[in-house]
Formats: C-alpha cells, structure tokens, sequence
C-alpha cells in the first residue's frame, strides 16, 4: 500500500514520536502551558520534517485516536505544504494509497475528527494534481466516490466527504486559471451532488444511519453557493416536509435536531445561495410564509407562555431573521397587498382559501415582534430578542425604496402609486413600528435593584450593548413614525410621572428617557413642541434632583453629551448627535423673565448635578456641551456663570476644567473687550496655582506634577471654549463684518491686563517645559494645550500665543527628548508663522523675514537633534512614530519654507538628505511612506522654484544618485512590498524633474554588479527603463514598477503577486 517514496522509520523511533503525541494530549496529562507549549513545538518541528511522511502508516494505524489524527493531520500538512518533496512520477502512487488508507479509516470506524483531516487531504491533493493542462487526475471527485462506493464506504461517510470538498476547494488560494478549474469540476458533479442528497433526505427515516440525514443537511449547506437556482428550487418542499411536526395538534411536537439542522440549512439557502439578496420569493418566500403561517405561531406561543425558548423556537427565529434579511423588499411591497397568494409546492395542506399575501407578510412580522418582545431582561431570560433587531433597519430602507402599487386588476383601484402608498402601505407600516417602539421601551427597562444587584458584570454589560443596539433600531423607527413617535414618548412620561411615587423606583421613566435619548441624531434642529415638553417643567422639572442616580444620568445624557455615538452623520444645518443643539431653536430668555425657558431649564438641572460625585463627570459634560451651542443665548446671563465659577470649590479638579471651558464658551459670546474681565477672573486663579505647582516641585514633586497636569487640561478647556466652533466658514468670509470682529479682537488683545495676562500663561508653560518636558503625562497635557491655544488669524482669541515663542519651546524639549509629541506640535506651529491669508490667492504669499529666521533657527535643531538620535544604532527602526513625525515635519517646511534648507549649514542639509535616503530601506511603511514624501516634495518644490535654479543642480548633482539607487533597490526587495506606490511617487518626481539624468542613473545602478541580487534579467531591466522613460502617464510608470517589483521579487505567477499586482 506505501507509495515506494515514503521513508520507513524504526518502530523505536515511531513509537517515541507517538508517546510524544500522547504526552501532550492524553486527558489525563495535567501539563503547564509552558510545558503543552514545548510539547507542540516538538510536534510541529517534526512534522516539518522530510522524515515524517514516514508516520503517516503506522501513525494510522495505531490504537489512540489522538495518534491516529496526527498522522491524518500529517499527511494533510506534507501535501498542502511540502508538496515539492513529492517526486513527480510519485503523485499516482501517493493518490492510490491516500484513497487506500482512508477508505480503510472508515471501515474500521475512526473517528470522524480523522475522517475529515483524511478528506481534507484527498482535497489538498486534488488541488495539486486536478488543475493544469493535462490534468493529472481528470475527473478526480466522481472517481473517487466511485472507489469509495466499491469499498462500501456508507453514504454518510460520502455527505461528510461532499461537505469537505466544497469547503477546501472555494476557499483555496489559487491562481485565478487554476481557481477556475476546481470550480468547473466542482460544477460538473452537481448532478451527482443533488441526487445523493436528495436520496438521503426523500428516504424513510427508518432507512437511514443515525447521522446520515444531518452529514446529508450539512452538505446541501456547503454546496448552496455551487448549487445553480434551478436545482435549489426543488430542496425547499422537501426541507420543509422535514420540519414539519412527529405530533400535530394545539402542541406540536418536533424533532429537535432534525428541526435544527433543516432550519440551519434553509437559512443558508436565504443568504449563501444563487436564491439569496430577494431573488426566488415564489419558490422559497412565499413557501416559507406559508409553512410560518400554519406552524409558526404555535411555536412562538409556547416559548411565550413558558417564559422559556427550547432549541426549535431559538432555531426558528434565527430562520425568521434570514427571511427578513432576505425578503425585506417583498414584505415592504407587500404588506397591504390586497393580492391572494398563488398556489406553490407544499409538503403540508394549504388553507382554502388560499390567503392574501398581505396576511402571510403580517404574519411573519407578528412573529417577528413576538420575539423582539420576549418576557424577560436579553443576556438573562432570553438571547433571542437581539437577533430581531437587523430587520428593522432593512424594513424601513425597503419601505422608502420599494415602488409600491398593484394593477387595477388586482385591487380594482386605479390611483397613482404615491396615493397607493399613504393611504394602503404607510398606515400598516406605521401600525407595526409603533407596536415595536411599544415593545422595546419595555425591553430596555433595567431590572429593580434587588434584581441588579444579582447580576453578574458580564450580564450588565451585554444588557447595556443590547439597550445600545435597540437605540439604534429606534432611529429606524423614527424615519418612519416622525413626530408621532415623539408624542408617544411624551405622552407615557407625562403618563408615569403623574403617577410616580417618590419611593418607587424610576426605571420606566429612566427607559423611556433612554428611547427619546436614542433618536437624538434622526431628529431635526428644528422647533418641536414635544421636545420643549420634554424640557419643560412638566417633565424635565419633575425628574428627580437627589438621588436615583440612573435616571439623572440619562437625563444628563439626554440634554448634551450621548453616551455613545454609533451611524452619528454630523451636519451643521438639519441633524444633530446631541439635543444640546435643539436648544438654539428656541427664543433666549431675558435675564429676569418670569418663566424660564427650555434651555435654562436644562442650565438648571445640570448645574444641581455638579456637587454630585458620581453624576459630575456626565453633567459637566452636558454643561460643556449646552454652553458650546448655545454661546449667544447665554451670554446676557454671563452674571449667573459668574455665580458658577465661585460655587467651583465641591467639583473634582478633573471635571472642573470642563465647568471652565463651558463658561468660556459663553464668555466668547460677548463682544471682545467685554470678555476681558470674566476671561481674567477664570484664567488668572489657574494660573496662579500652576506657578504654585511649580515653586513646589523641589519639595512634592508628584504632587505638583499632578496639580500641574491638571491646570494644564484646565487651561486647554478655556482656550477651546474661547475659540469659534461651526464656523470655518468665516475663515473665508472676507466681509466688513468680520473684518470689523477681527479689528475688535486685535485692539482688546492689545489690552494690558490681556497682555499680562497671556505672558503668564507662557511663562508657566515655560517653566511646565524646563521641569517636566520628559515626562509623558504632561507631555501629553501641554500638546493639548498647545493646539488650543494656538490659532489661525481668523480665530485668534484673547489667549492665543504666537508661534514663535512656542516653537522655542517646543526646540527646548525636544533636544532634552526627542519624541513624535514635539515634532507633530512643531509640524501644526510652523503652518502658523506662514498662515494662509483670509481670502485664498493664487500665489501664496511669501512669509515675513521674521518668520523665515525662525524657521531656520527651528529646522536647525531639530535637524541636527534628530539626526544625533537616528545615528544610534538601531534607534531608526525601535522608534518608527519618531521617523514618521520627523519626515512629516521638515516636510511641513518644505511647504511653507523652502528656501531657508538651503541656508543650512551644507554638512546638515546632506546629512538630513542622507537619513531620508537610508529611511528607503526601513521595513516599517509608514516612516518610508514619510520619507519618500518628504524627498518627493523637496524635489518638486526645488525643481519649480526659479530663484532656486542653483539649489535645483546642485541637490542632483551630491543627492540625485543616490536617491534614485534606493528607490530601484527598494524594488528589487530591500523596500517592504506594501511601499512600491510610495517608491513610484519618488521615482516619478525624479523623472520628471531630471529626466535625462535621472534616466543615464538608472541605467548605471540597474546593470551594476553591485545592484541588489534579484530575479529581474537584463531584458526585465531594460523593459523597465523603456516603459519608465518612453511614456508620460503616471499609471504607465506605475504598472511598470509594480511589475518590476513583482519579477525581482521572485512573485511573477504567484497568488500573492497576482493578488498585490493593483496595489
């Protein structure tokens, strides 16, 4: 039976293999994992051995199953893995026996984990041999059933086989001729396929092995997608004979595992086959809805009164979600059909009459419901309603897609579609989604706390994920319920509170806060009388200010900041993420008015939360977020958030620096010499205790470094409340309006107690740099601080610092420690010396000669600190963020200050050029990704600048050589496959920035004999030169280097340089 290739090891030498195996999985071994690990990688080492197709026989043929299924799993490994070690003129030989040795596994009754590891090999082997011109093993899966039927191999055992064959062959990796191959014997055999399925199913149950039927289902699911249409078609009846009841009456009974597996298979069918996406709905929908409506209700209805969901009702409705994913847009178009249903093939009686299709699509989403509104808490009493929840969104998609409307001699009626529409299919519509926004407000209902207090953490977190994805339903409800949704909230919150007791617990209420929470991004920025109900002091002044510590949360929640944000789609004009932005459509209430108005309301139901340690966080989130939106309402009663700033002292310093950012937003309101004695007031204490923070150092250093961290984020928070938000627009509004805003803001900037007070603030950064510039806490705290108190002309505020003096800083830090913090915040400053002007030009304006000096003061420096940091060994590839952020930052120079590279000193300027070269060759993309733009803009920008002519020759003549030589090795394979598009962008800029030179450097380093050793032949080389230099188009060039890339790369005809080809 050996095939005469197969080594033939010593018994002693098998038989220690084998106790090997048996050490590291015998049940009763209790091994360590360092020790179960050892093992393994003794195993795998001698799998990979040539030596080891010598343990495939004996290996089979021993007693233990677990030895047994190593030597199945072995050969399967050699042949996926080691197929070249199999001579040519061995692969019949090694076929025969492999058919041999399984056929023989199966009579003996091995185990069916070997089985599949032995089928999985005959499958390996079959992509080896089958495709190709001639093929070494024609017609390889008739004739193997064909030995297997001679050696009595059950039909069974010839289902698991199919199953196998299918799976291995579509998921191979192959060449797309060599795909198409396997599938077209694949193909081939479907006749084969059907029929022997067909025959397991159609036979009596009496005439079957016990697992026959279930390897047959499970077959049919691995062949639906290779199935064509026409012979899916006939399987439907014939699956739903077999889900039809062993005992009719008002309980009917099932057979389990047959009612699974059948479900299993047709929702494969739904979603896999050639009948999925919709296609198919009169031979497999509308069956289905007719089995669903003579047998689904009574199953639902027992889980329902049992309060318990077996495996048939979990099965069923796992089938139900299918059916709608698949069939959304026949239920839309359906679902006031007032058409009967044609008769279809059923295993099963049809009622007479047959009924309106209407009836089977308002069946289904009866059934549908009834399981979105199982009793009891998801991830406690039952895990059924969640898988509901997909349908609701493709329903309401399809809803607004669908061209509903029917012949007159369907429904007599000669309308238009559109008044077909509201008057037959929304109504219906309508009615059920206010039947699911009914169920899942109660569904998102949290337990009693006697009842919380009993869960485990894993159960309150997937009952928090479920109440996350059901908010997200509710927004599909919304498109199709509009106010009327709203009303209905509105209405049980009136409902409740006026029958609340203050003892009882607030979980309704809290829930259905929670569904009017979860439409915040559907609902539009416009005046909404429910919503000013719902902050209004029938509602919002009703909800409890003590204690109950959930439902103030998401009443927090609820008026700014959302917990979570999931399909959020921001716009600044119709929709929003947050009912924080609702409040702007209000009337501003004066200071003094007898009736407050919604959104101070809001104001004070916030403000009351703040003492509270455990609501602070989320009400001075909410705080922040009313104030950011509704600055100009606000500001007359700046006054009160004077008020405010006072009570500060029982909040947590971590969220005070949010109560601080909400009262600069409003401060921003006000005209700007107005701002300046409220900013003083806030700014001036926070600043005082940083300089505190920092005398106090020597003495408490942690202390102080902490208070210093946080007065940082406190600063930040009142720099970004002070800046503009939503309006960019204005940055290119050249009107005199802003213009006159403009002038205000430079004149009270030039106030004394704003110019003192701005020197404070630098001053203590300063001294933040000096003490703590290595530390990554504050490191952090000052980027943030930074960005927010730096600005754009256009946004200067009261407290933004130039961008001189902190590129000072920034120079400072980074020569004590070089990180990507310091270069990125260097990359944002240097913008700034050169902004943009108010109005884009045509031609940029050049930079003051001011702001060029201190540019090449920066670039000097961190020039040569970063180059001292990649000259030591090793650092270039340990530190990848850092070589990223510097290439992106001397590129920012490129772009806003070229000419001062050239003022560098010369030894600096080759040794930037020189790191960038070397950068070519690192295998972390992204830091050759920034190198490679950093060169290509250099050579550009150079190239195009007349007054730089001289620095044009100049950088080809030391640097261009040199530049070209690392792109064409990155090629050849030094570069990591994933930066060619990088490499070509490069080599495009040197070919068309110095086309003549860039073509003789080509030519030298290509047929060099020092060029890096690749597969790329003389005629690749020279192919390659003349496409690159012979065409203009960039995608020519580029198809050329990839194909270079691939040749050199020894990836010509391979999968994956198949696969990388378009990259």
């Amino acid at each position: 039976m050996a095939a005469a290739f197969l080594p033939v090891l010593a018994q002693d030498d098998v038989e220690r293999a084998a106790q090997l195996i048996q050490r590291a999985y015998a049940p009763q071994s209790h091994l360590s994992s360092e020790d179960q690990r050892q093992l393994q990688q003794e195993l795998f080492d001698v799998q990979r051995r040539p030596e080891a197709w010598g343990l495939v026989l004996p290996f089979l043929a021993h007693p233990d199953p677990n030895v047994q299924f190593f030597g199945a799993h072995t050969i399967q490994v050699k042949i996926a893995r080691d197929w070249d070690s199999v001579p040519v003129d061995a692969a019949t030989q090694l076929r025969d026996m492999l058919l041999e040795l399984t056929g023989r596994a199966i009579s003996s009754g091995q185990n069916k984990v070997v089985l599949r590891k032995l089928f999985v090999a005959i499958t390996s082997l079959a992509i080896k041999l089958h495709p190709g011109t001639p093929s070494r093993w024609p017609d390889w899966l008739r004739s193997t059933l064909s030995i297997f039927s001679g050696m009595g191999v059950l039909r069974e055992h010839m289902m698991d086989f199919l199953a196998i064959v299918a799976e291995e062959a579509q998921s191979a990796d192959l060449l797309p001729p060599n795909k198409a191959q396997m599938q077209t014997s694949l193909v081939e055999a479907v006749p084969m396929v059907t029929q022997a399925i067909n025959a397991c199913i159609t036979d009596p149950p009496t005439q079957l092995t016990p697992h026959e039927l279930s390897s047959a289902l499970k077959c049919l699911q691995a062949w639906m997608s290779i199935l064509p249409a026409n012979d899916l078609v006939p399987f439907v009846p014939q699956l739903l004979s077999l889900m039809k009841p062993t005992v009719e009456g008002p309980t009917p009974e099932y057979d389990d595992q047959t009612f699974v597996s059948t479900s299993d298979t047709l929702q494969e069918l739904l979603s896999q086959s050639a009948l999925s996406n919709g296609s198919g709905t009169k031979t497999v929908t509308e069956p289905l809805l007719l089995w669903l409506d003579r047998y689904g209700g009574a199953i639902i209805q027992s889980s329902v009164d049992n309060a318990f969901v077996d495996d048939v009702s979990h099965s069923l409705c796992k089938l139900l979600a299918a059916l709608g994913d698949h069939s959304a847009m026949y239920f839309a178009k359906n679902i006031a059909a007032p058409v009967q249903v044609k008769p279809v093939p059923c295993p099963f009686p049809l009622p007479t009459p047959l009924p309106l299709v209407s009836h089977l699509v308002q069946n289904f989403l009866r059934l549908l419901l009834l399981y979105t509104a199982l009793p009891g808490y998801y991830g406690v009493d039952e895990e059924e309603s969640e898988m509901t929840l997909s349908f609701w969104y493709l329903f309401q998609e399809a809803l607004w897609n669908v061209d509903y409307g029917f012949d007159v001699s369907e429904d007599g009626d000669a309308g238009n579609q559109a008044e077909e529409r509201d008057r037959d299919m929304m109504p219906v519509a309508k009615a059920v989604y206010f039947e699911l926004v009914t169920v899942l407000r109660r569904k998102v209902v949290w337990p009693p706390r006697n009842v919380l207090g009993s869960w485990t953490k894993d159960k309150r977190d997937k009952f928090q994920a479920y109440r996350r994805d059901v908010g997200d339903t509710l927004i599909n409800a919304y498109y199709v319920l509009r106010d009327d949704m709203l009303a209905f909230y509105v209405t049980d919150l009136q409902q409740r509170l006026s029958t609340q007791q203050d003892q009882a617990g607030w979980e309704e209420i809290e829930a259905t806060l929670h569904c009017i929470m979860a439409i915040q991004e559907a609902v539009p920025v416009e005046d909404s009388p429910h919503l000013r109900q719902v902050f209004g002091p029938e509602i919002l002044g009703r909800l409890p200010k003590t204690g109950d510590e959930r439902v103030r949360r998401t009443a927090l929640h609820l008026i700014g900041e959302r917990p979570f944000l999931t399909n959020c789609v921001f716009s600044p004009s119709s929709f929003d993420c947050s009912y924080s932005s609702w409040f702007t459509t209000q009337p501003a209430q004066a200071p003094g008015a007898p009736a407050p108005s919604p959104l101070m309301n809001a104001i004070t139901y916030v403000v009351a939360a703040l003492p509270n340690r455990t609501l602070c966080l989320f009400a001075a989130n909410a705080l922040r977020d009313l104030c950011d939106a509704n600055r100009i309402a606000l500001a007359p009663h700046i006054s009160a958030f004077g008020e405010l700033h006072a009570g500060l002292t029982g909040i947590p310093d971590t969220e005070k620096a949010k109560v601080l950012q909400s009262i600069a937003s409003v401060i921003q309101a006000l005209p700007p010499a107005e701002e300046i004695p409220p900013v003083e007031a806030i700014v001036s204490p926070v600043v005082s205790k940083l300089f505190e923070a920092l005398q106090s150092a020597g003495q408490l250093p942690e202390e102080a470094r902490t208070m210093a961290v946080q007065l940082l984020q406190t600063l930040t928070g009142v720099a970004r409340g002070l800046t503009r938000i939503n309006d960019s627009l204005l940055a290119l509004d050249d009107s005199p309006e802003v213009h006159a805003t403009m002038e205000e803001m430079s004149r009270a900037r030039e106030d004394p107690r704003v110019l003192k007070l701005r020197d404070a603030i630098l001053s203590a950064i300063r001294g933040s740099v000096e003490l703590w510039s290595t530390d990554a806490g504050l490191c952090g705290a000052l980027s943030d601080l930074f960005k927010a108190i730096t600005a754009l002309p256009s946004d200067v505020t009261l407290l933004s610092l130039p961008a001189g003096p902190l590129l000072e800083l920034v120079c400072l830090a980074a020569q004590r420690q070089l990180t990507a913090i310091w270069l990125s915040l260097a990359t944002m400053l240097v913008i700034q010396l050169n902004p943009p002007s108010l109005i884009p030009t045509t031609f940029k304006s050049e930079p003051s000669a001011e702001a060029s000096e201190i540019a090449l003061s920066v670039l000097q420096v961190l020039t040569q600190t970063s180059l001292s940091a990649f000259s030591q060994p090793g650092a270039m590839v340990s530190n990848p963020d850092v070589v990223q952020a510097f290439f992106g930052c001397v590129e920012s120079f490129v772009h806003h200050f070229l000419p001062v590279f050239y003022r560098l000193p010369p030894e600096l300027f080759n040794g930037l050029i020189q790191c960038a070269i070397t950068s070519l060759s690192l295998q972390e993309r992204y830091s050759l990704a920034s190198a490679c733009t950093f060169l290509s803009s250099l050579v550009n920008r150079t190239a195009t600048n007349d007054d730089l002519s001289s620095a044009k020759t100049a950088l080809a003549q030391t640097h261009g050589f040199a530049i070209m030589r690392a792109v064409l090795f990155g090629f050849a394979g030094v570069a990591p496959r994933s930066a060619t598009p990088n490499l070509t962008e490069l080599l495009s800029a040197l070919t068309t920035r110095y086309p003549l030179e860039s073509k003789q450097w080509a030519s030298e380093i290509l047929f060099a004999e020092d060029f890096f050793p690749c597969r790329a032949t003389p005629e690749i080389k020279n192919k390659f030169i003349k496409t690159v230099f012979g065409t203009r188009s960039m995608k020519r060039a580029r198809e050329a280097a990839q194909q270079f890339t691939i040749v050199a790369r020894g990836l010509e005809g391979s999968t994956f340089g198949y696969a990388t080809a378009s990259m």
